[in-house]
């Protein structure tokens, strides 16, 4: 064991965290620790390294277990080094050893002394053995796998933002590989690049790692363990995050049904005891029912302990078709160029997700059709269009010393002082809440402050810049379900793959300085760039081999492949490409319709239900694994077709 709990209970002032909680973390285990807001996941990682005691119980922690913690508190970290030295601090032993090998060779060229020289060259050796040659090479590559450009290793840490400064400590604390590696919300300062570069070096992380996260997909990638606050106690779930959230709902079903089993068993005791109670020739019967009722062990009923937040978006009124457009704009922050001479149009019931890697100027755009971000060319508002922008900075911009109540008052929504009170009630500030001051809140509760004021105000049209940061993951689907319900438009920024699968029905991405758009939601994309990356590389192939022209493949979900006509294409082969197109088409669809086979049949096998019956039992695992059969098979000649589709389009 790394670290533990034993029977820990700790109180935050009046309020209790965890209760006789236990909690072993073994080595090679990847946990991740959920709950809702204010649940105390924070809490527990400090008491791990010891920043908090417990109230009862012991914190265990191997004396020669190395712990990495990353939070939020790091940020008052300040220096003039380059980013480069301050990641370089992770190998503290090797470069105390540097110094004392560059004295020992000053030493060495002044005196010739043999027993320097064995010196030096013992510490040369060590320098070896610990790897100190290649530490420059390995920070370049862990700051460069976290969004850092070459050209940025030598600037000083002071000049960059929060988020990035975040990036350069969690490149520093990677690098120190401890044995524990503590990471508290670290996908919230990271694009969707690094997030997906962090998943593949954690993957083979030789220690053991607890992750605070409401990404959901980054959890059901990176950890084999779920520990979830919840009702004061730890639970525990063994696998990733889906099969937690499958676990819990039997669970909560089978105490539920206990439950009730056990009531009816009372109710049923209670009336015989009633029954007997006055026949004295019964009495010792019913005293006998009342001694078991009263040592029975009594099972708890289902009770719900979560924040819902009621977020409902209204619309004060219809807007034309169009309720945006960027025409020839070109903007650039000194010689980074952000956007040139592109365009873009938002429409009536589009939900877009504006993605792509930090520094390509996603927020940017969000503020050129905002009005707030000067820039060259053309931006025009359609016919009553009513926007409303939730900016990343919104959080700062909060007046610190106004209540919540006053600062919903100065967001000139006009509504009354009892519309804003019941508003702030849905997102969890009732009663003498809505008089708490913006200082004294968290990251959570200021995001929900800032949330209620996007709300208030009626917009058709939204510009949300990452409104899930500091959300749970519980918070974060009942956001996503009231996007799904809005009737307005909007155009968002966020790094939460789940989240915007859920919201887009268009992706937008900043390539090559313009606005690329995809019709389509973030699955649909992310299937379509495994796509072209793949054609791409056999098209590259092929130009290898035959010097033949680049193969170009224009619709993704159904991959309709329109020969050019001209005067010297083959009949023959135009008619083999139709033929084999025809044959791709109904090849989807029957893929399409088996995908649907095998999630019905996974969810009649996911109920318990079915395992009381065996026979029913046994159709259903003959029914998946036939499907299975047909899936794969399927796959398979899907990925011919595929190639015989491009081997053709190329030779027409």
């Amino acid at each position: 064991m790394l670290a533990g709990f034993n029977n820990v209970t700790f109180e935050f002032g009046s309020r209790i965290i965890v209760e006789d909680a236990t909690w072993h973390i073994q080595p090679g285990e990847r946990i991740g620790l959920i709950g809702y807001n204010g649940t105390g996941k924070s809490t527990l990682l400090k008491l791990l390294v010891g920043e908090y005691s417990p109230s009862e119980g012991t914190v265990e922690r191997s004396r020669n277990t190395s712990i990495g913690y990353l939070h939020q508190d790091l940020l008052s970290f300040d220096t003039n080094d380059s980013i480069l030295e301050v990641a370089l601090g992770a190998f503290e032993k090797i470069k105390q050893l540097e110094k004392e090998i560059e004295e020992l060779g000053k030493e060495l060229e002044a005196t010739s002394d043999e027993k320097i020289l064995l010196v030096y060259s013992d510490k040369l050796h060590e320098l070896e053995v610990l790897g100190g040659y290649n530490i420059h090479h390995k920070t370049e590559e862990v700051l460069q796998g976290l969004g850092f450009a070459n050209e940025d290793l030598n600037r000083p840490y002071k000049e960059f933002s929060g988020g990035w400064r975040m990036r350069v400590l969690l490149a520093k604390m990677i690098l120190q590989q401890p044995d524990l590696l503590l990471l508290d919300e670290p996908t919230n300062h990271l694009d969707l690049p690094s997030i997906e570069w962090l998943e593949k070096y954690l993957l083979h992380y030789k220690g053991s790692v607890v992750i605070v996260s409401h990404d959901k997909y980054f959890l059901n990638r990176m950890v084999t363990k779920i520990i979830e606050v919840y009702q004061q106690q730890l639970h525990i779930y063994s696998g990733n995050y889906d099969y937690y959230e499958t676990e819990k709902a039997q669970r909560i079903d089978l105490q539920q049904r206990a439950y009730e089993n056990q009531q009816d068993y009372i109710r049923q005791n209670e009336r015989l005891i009633e029954r007997f109670r006055a026949k004295a020739s019964k009495a010792a019967m019913a005293q006998s029912l009342m001694k078991k009722l009263d040592k029975l062990d009594r099972v708890e009923n289902v009770e719900f302990e979560r924040p819902n937040l009621k977020i409902n978006f209204k619309v004060d009124k219809q807007p034309g078709k169009i309720l945006a457009s960027l025409k020839h704009a070109t903007k650039s922050f000194g010689n980074n160029l952000i956007i040139e001479n592109t365009g873009a149009e938002i429409d009536r019931g589009d939900k877009i997700a504006l993605i792509g890697a930090n520094g390509k100027g996603k927020s940017t755009i969000l503020r050129l059709l905002a009005g707030t971000e000067p820039f060259t060319g053309e931006r025009n508002w359609g016919h009553n269009v009513d926007e409303s922008f939730y900016a990343q900075h919104q959080l700062e911009a909060l007046n610190l010393n106004n209540t919540i109540l006053e600062e919903m008052t100065l967001c000139g929504s006009g509504k009354t002082e009892l519309e804003l009170r019941s508003l702030l009630g849905c997102f969890l500030f009732s009663g003498d809440d809505v008089e708490k001051k913006i200082r004294v809140l968290s990251g959570g509760e200021k995001a929900r402050v800032a949330l209620a004021k996007v709300i208030a105000g009626k917009a058709n049209f939204l510009l949300l810049d990452e409104p899930t940061n500091h959300l749970d993951i519980h918070s974060v689907e009942l956001l996503s379900e009231a996007l799904n319900k809005y009737e307005g438009s909007y155009i968002l920024v966020s790094h939460d793959r789940f989240f915007i699968s859920k919201t887009a029905n268009k992706i937008w991405e900043i390539v090559d300085h313009e606005i690329k758009e995809f019709k389509g939601g973030y699955e649909e994309y992310v299937q379509w760039k495994e796509r072209m990356e793949k054609s791409k590389a056999e098209g590259s192939k092929t130009n290898v081999q035959s010097s033949k022209p680049e193969i170009k493949i224009e619709q993704p979900s159904t991959l309709n492949i329109k020969p050019e006509t001209s005067n010297n294409q083959n009949k023959e082969q135009q008619k083999e490409l139709q033929k084999l197109q025809k044959q791709f088409s109904k090849l989807e669809s029957s893929l399409n319709e088996l995908n649907q086979q095998k999630i019905n049949t996974e969810a009649g096998l996911a109920n318990p239900d079915n395992y009381s019956d065996k026979k029913k039992f046994l159709e259903l695992e003959e029914r998946y694994k036939t499907v299975q059969q047909k899936i794969s098979a399927a796959n398979k000649e899907y990925e011919i077709l595929f190639e015989k589709i491009m081997q053709l389009e190329s030779e027409i």
